[in-house]
Order: C-alpha cells, then structure tokens, then sequence
C-alpha cells in the first residue's frame, strides 16, 4: 500500500507542475500528493507543514481566478475582454499547446474588447492587463507547486 502511495504522491506532484502551466488546477493536484506521501511511511511533514501548503493552495487557487480578471480591469478593460481572454486561451491551448495560451490569452482578451466596442488603443492596453494576470497567476502556481515539489524531495531524500 505504502509504494502505491508513493507512486500516486509522486504522480499528482509532478501532474500538479504540469496543471501549473495548462489550464488545469495544478496546485490543489500537488497538495494532494503531498498529503498522499504524508500518509505513506515515505514522509511525515509536520502539522505546520500541511497547513502552510494547504492555505498557500487555498489562496493561490482562489487568485488565479481574480488576478487575470483584475489585471484587464486595472488597464481599462471590462467583461468582454475578460470573456475573450478565457476564450483565447482554451483556443490557444487547442490550436498550438505550449505557447498558443499565451498568445491566445492576450488576441482573445484583445478580440474580447474590439466585439465589445473599444478602440483598438484601449482594447490593446486590456489585452496587456489580461496577458500580464494570465502570467502571474501561472508564476504563482508554479512557484508553489515547485515549493511543493523541492520539500517532498527534501524529505523523501534525506
């Protein structure tokens, strides 16, 4: 039981770095590999441990849904590049994966505000706010799961 703990650990750690990048809830998928190697005779992390990552999770989950949305506000955008934004980047994943989320992020954000009405002067500087959210919010979540990632290694290692 312990080695199929280990390999699932191991797996949604390495899946949660993955979903990091794609569009697909990467950290809550490496908590809960941290949780399985926790209840494996591999590891044992402390209550403080799981804790800081379990809110660490929390928080960064629940930001990466406000951070893009955010960032197309504070530059002038409004609901339609928010709309295109998340658009683009599931085309952009389908059409080209790796770097089509990134160019989709921002044409999609852009589109998003040109069908709503706005110059192409503001619906660029939205398309910028959604583009730099977008890429925060995944810097957040890969920093974490990395984090996540080191210290199981750490345990698992020493």
């Amino acid at each position: 039981m312990d080695m199929i703990l280990l390999i699932a650990g191991i797996l949604c750690l390495l899946g949660g770095l993955a979903g990091a990048v794609l569009p697909s809830p990467g950290p809550p998928l490496s908590f809960a590999g941290l949780l399985l190697l926790h209840f494996s005779s591999y590891a044992s992390f402390s209550g403080a441990t799981l804790w800081t990552f379990g809110l660490a999770t929390l928080l960064i989950t629940v930001l990466d849904y406000y951070i893009p949305v955010w960032g197309t506000k504070k530059f002038g955008g409004t609901r339609y590049g928010s709309i295109g934004a998340v658009a683009g980047l599931l085309a952009g994943l389908l059409v080209l994966p790796g770097l089509g989320i990134f160019a989709g992020t921002f044409l999609g954000a852009m589109a998003g505000e040109l069908v709503g009405g706005a110059p192409l002067r503001k619906a660029l500087k939205a398309a910028f706010g959604a583009f730099a959210g977008f890429v925060t919010g995944m810097a957040m979540k890969i920093v974490l799961c990395l984090a996540m990632l080191v210290w199981v290694a750490v345990q698992l290692f020493t």
